[in-house]
């Protein structure tokens, strides 16, 4: 499979998805949730026997939202779980007290409950969460930077080792924004909010990206040795992508299929911590493949012709 032949194809193909995930980014931004915000997030599920009987109301969206107003909680939005008689409710930040005391009114009202989760967060609290956020984001990436350039420091021709860093940093960009944008569009249209489990998630994506990446690097440097200038060096990276092509994508592929699994039959409180990692690894496997040994390629014609 010649990849580097075709690799205007490849390389235009993730930048239209880079170039789609930055403009959804900064054009609707992402939702962020009570971890960043501040508030309560409330997870319940109904009984379906209880609010079955004439003794209560059926609970619904506009139900409970109601019922939240009629408490002075204006500013509370309400999301239904459809066919689960589950919903999350976020809201102002509640204390142990009044929380015990709505359950007791929405009980009363609707019929018995789950209570699936319960957490409330000041703003100081989600504040000093999106600054560690980022903080570790941008550590990670510089860590695994250095760390390329040094395990590539013998690597010096045709293509220097700091640029091995610097392309397996491009490639880190593209596998995080794409999920990110993909959010943005989530939370646009559909209301999806971000928490700290997203950041979590990016992070295993970067992690898990990296270590395809190095692994088509090694080959390549591993080929380099052997051939000793011998061999054309577009030539030699598209035969270190093929030979270690079906062990890239074999990996994700496990991968992958137990995230399928567990998105779909797992639990809905980690429904998009599961779609984050799935969609990042997915453009990961793309990119080990089809993004960062064509860039090597790009970079070193772009040298040869100066």
């Amino acid at each position: 499979m010649n990849i580097i032949k075709n690799k205007w194809i490849f390389l235009g193909f993730s930048s239209l998805l880079v170039i789609a995930s930055i403009y959804g980014l900064f054009v609707f931004g992402l939702q962020r949730g009570v971890d960043y915000t501040g508030g309560t997030l409330w997870q319940i599920q109904f009984s379906p026997v209880a609010t079955s009987t004439a003794a209560f109301v059926a609970p619904t969206r506009s139900g409970i939202l109601d019922f939240l107003k009629d408490k002075g909680v204006t500013d509370a939005a309400v999301t239904e779980q459809e066919g689960t008689g589950s919903y999350i409710i976020k809201m102002k930040e509640l204390t142990e007290v009044q929380h015990q005391e709505f359950t007791k009114q929405l009980s009363a009202k609707f019929g018995a409950f789950s209570d699936l989760s319960f957490e409330s967060i000041g703003a100081t609290i989600g504040a000093e969460l999106t600054r560690k956020g980022l903080w570790a984001f941008a550590i990670t990436l510089l860590a695994i930077a250095l760390y390329v350039a040094y395990a590539f420091r013998k690597v010096s021709q045709p293509v220097s080792s700091w640029k091995y860093a610097l392309i397996t940093l491009i490639t880190l960009f593209h596998d995080a924004i794409i999920p990110v944008g993909l959010f943005s569009f989530l939370g646009y249209f559909r209301g999806v909010e971000i928490d700290i489990n997203f950041i979590v998630a990016i992070l295993v994506v970067v992690g898990f990206s990296v270590h395809d990446t190095i692994v088509v690097f090694d080959r390549i440097r591993e080929n380099l040795r052997i051939s000793n200038g011998k061999e054309e060096f577009g030539a030699l990276v598209n035969r270190s992508i093929n030979e270690t092509f079906a062990r890239s994508v074999n990996t994700s592929l496990t991968l992958i299929i137990v995230l399928v699994t567990m998105y779909l039959l797992g639990a809905l409180t980690l429904q998009w911590f599961i779609l984050t990692i799935l969609v990042g690894v997915m453009a990961g496997t793309y990119s080990s493949i089809f993004v960062a040994s064509p860039l090597l390629v790009v970079w070193q014609a772009g040298k040869r012709k100066s």
